[in-house]
């Protein structure tokens, strides 16, 4: 018989079960604290007696071996993690960031952690987003902002609220336009078109007639609607729409200063702005001074959004009010609290500040 053979087979060592090098596993606990691997299971599941000595030698070995619970074996168990995520295009923007802010703040109110992902406004990505924190066992998946709508996206969108809704689990649309009323998903919207037309209207009182329209693309949600609310107060007032003042731009500070000051060195043919955000209005305002213009002394300009650049800003920018901060701790509420409304519209209001005036030959 060859060395370390038995008739039964392979003699195991103690080197064999020393644990390996990695993800520490139930086997490695187990062998640390010298019990087997159900009473491990035990032991984290809580759901089983153990005795006192046992579980604090089991606990001793997973602090040792910084073992850490796999998720899925987790969910099987039916023991979902306490967490909400939530996904956006990019965590730099100001008003993103407000509404993490509050999605945060309500999460930790109520004892959850919060998971994020940023998707770089690709709806694959976003897509996909949402069905690893279906996969993680999330109690709320929450999209913020803007998505480039149609309707394969939406398809897919309402595949996935019906399974996250069968999971237990919640979808919400944060900021943006609802999929449907038979789709199970939580909305909480603002006034974004009636924001809109508010302080294009605050432009058109002051007499302005020829208003640019900066920033964004007709397929996104957000800037859509603002769009809409722009188209509307004109039509109001009695001006003419004109697709020659619709400039759409990135929602990038500097790619909008490079846009409007290659629109001014071609011509001026508008007296006022209105730029879909106030990172697009803190662009705008720096090419028009770099043109040797002044706002509002020869150009208006108004932004969207109140968040802190408005301030910043000199002069300090006329703007529409956007509640960021409450509409993120309202997704995280509605999202656990199902029996409370699922579809919210929170009110916008337009900040009058210093950008705007009469047109200069009207002034």
């Amino acid at each position: 018989m060859s060395p370390g053979k038995t008739r039964l087979g392979r003699v195991t060592t103690k080197a064999d079960q020393t644990p390996r090098p990695g993800r520490a596993t139930l086997k490695d606990v187990a062998f640390r604290a010298g019990v087997s691997v159900p009473t491990v299971s035990r032991v984290i599941a809580g759901n089983y007696p153990v005795a006192v000595s046992t579980r604090r030698r089991v606990e001793k070995a997973l602090r040792e071996l910084d073992y850490v619970a796999n998720t899925h074996a987790r969910a099987l168990r039916g023991q979902a993690i306490k967490a909400v995520a939530f996904i956006l295009n990019d965590v730099r923007g100001p008003s993103f960031a407000q509404v993490a802010h509050g999605i945060e703040e309500e999460a930790a109110r109520r004892g959850r952690l919060c998971l994020i992902c940023t998707t770089s406004g690709d709806p694959e990505r976003e897509l996909d987003a949402v069905r690893l924190m279906r996969e993680q066992g999330a109690e709320a998946v929450i999209l913020i902002g803007s998505v480039r709508d149609d309707e394969a996206y939406r398809r897919q969108m309402r595949s996935l609220a019906t399974s996250l809704d069968q999971a237990g689990s919640r979808l919400v649309l944060c900021g943006r336009p609802s999929l449907g009323p038979e789709v199970p998903a939580t909305v909480v919207e603002y006034e974004n078109e009636a924001g809109a037309y508010a302080v294009t209207g605050r432009l058109l009182a002051a007499g302005h007639r020829r208003v640019l329209f900066f920033g964004g693309e007709d397929e996104q949600t957000t800037s859509a609607q603002r769009l809409a609310g722009y188209r509307r107060a004109l039509a109001d007032y009695g001006v003419e729409f004109d697709a020659s003042l619709v400039e759409p731009v990135d929602f990038v500070r500097d790619v909008a200063y490079l846009a409007l000051r290659e629109r001014l060195a071609r011509r001026r043919d508008f007296t006022a702005v209105f730029a879909v955000t106030d990172q697009i209005a803190a662009g705008a305002l720096r090419a028009v001074t770099e043109a040797g213009l002044s706002v509002p002394g020869d150009i208006s300009l108004v932004g969207y959004d109140d968040v802190p650049p408005a301030t910043d800003l000199r002069p300090q920018l006329t703007t529409v009010h956007v509640p960021y901060e409450e509409l993120g701790r309202t997704a995280v509420r509605l999202a656990l609290d199902r029996q409370a409304e699922q579809h919210v519209l929170l009110g916008t209001h337009v900040v009058i500040r210093d950008s705007v005036a009469a047109p200069a030959d009207r002034a």
